[in-house]
This record gives C-alpha cells, structure tokens and sequence, in this order.
C-alpha cells in the first residue's frame, strides 16, 4: 500500500471485528458446570455479540445477567468496543441444537422438511443423526366402513429438515 494511502473502512471492521472463538470459549466456560447450554452465538461486523442459552428447567433473567457480567469481566472494552445482548433461546423459535431436541421429548412439535413438507406430532426419541417424531393420521382399513385413527413413528435425519419447534396450544 502507498504510503498516504488509507485502509478501507471494511478492512478496520473486520480488524477490529471481536473474535466469536474468544467469546466461545468464555461462555462455555462459565457454563461448564451448570445446567446451562449455548444455543446460539452471533458476532456481527459492527460487534453486536448476540447470546442465546437454554436449560432443560427454563432460563431465569438473573442468570441471563450474571452470564452478561461475566463475559464483560473477561473481554475488555478498552480493547474490543462492542455491544452484548444476553438471552433465552424463544420458546417457539426452531431449534438449533441437539439439546433442545432432548429437552422437548414427549411434546408436541412441528417438523418441516427440507422438500418442504409439514408434520406435526410428539417427539419420541432423539439420537444424535435422527430423531423420531409419532404422529396421528386417518387410514381406512381394507373391507372398512369408516376411517380410523392411527399412531404412525416417523424418522428423521437432521440434515433433512428444515426446521423443528415446539408447538403451544392453548385447550
């Protein structure tokens, strides 16, 4: 570069971008040996840093506040100018990690594929490739006078699907 020449202004953003990785490992770090999983982590290049955890008992404020305070005592500002926004994964967002598949076994969820079909049934089992979902439909046994309902387990492989969430109805 000549000299008197200026650096792009994306190139000081990505300069002085905050590292995701550094942020990471802060905040599994503090969540090591609590009930606590991250579901998410956002860094954007104008260092927004967006935390989203989840816990199989629910996400309290206070403990959203005290995660926020301590990724502010580990990341100096002085160094790295950014903006942090601590919070619980929403309830009827999709999921995004396998924990948040455990932690809804035995309720009712909607399963979109990637071919674009919807299927709404009780989660049964999650393993780590697939999970498997039971749903009800109506099927007309042969010689039958009238439909009749019937449990069907359906498998799906996570690479296949689109999105998964939690279903809430009100009865």
């Amino acid at each position: 570069m000549e000299e008197g020449t200026t650096v792009p202004s994306f190139v000081n953003i990505i300069l002085n971008m905050i590292s995701k990785d550094t942020i990471y490992q802060v905040i599994e770090q503090f969540l090591s040996d609590k009930d606590y999983y991250l579901v998410e982590l956002k860094v954007t290049p104008d260092n927004r840093v967006l935390v989203e955890i989840d816990s199989f008992e629910g996400v309290t404020i206070e403990f959203c506040g005290e995660l926020n305070r301590h990724i502010e005592s580990q990341i100096d500002r002085e160094i790295e100018d950014y903006e942090l926004e601590v919070g619980s994964a929403g309830l009827t967002e999709p999921f995004k990690v396998l924990k948040q598949y455990e932690k809804n076994l035995g309720n009712e969820v909607e399963t979109l594929t990637k071919e674009g079909k919807k299927y709404t049934g009780v989660l049964v089992e999650v393993h780590e490739n697939e999970f498997v979902i039971e749903i009800e439909k109506t099927e007309k046994p042969e010689g039958a006078k009238r439909k009749i309902i019937v449990n069907e387990n359906l498998t799906f492989s996570y690479e296949d699907i689109k999105t998964t969430k939690y279903i809430i109805r009100f009865k």
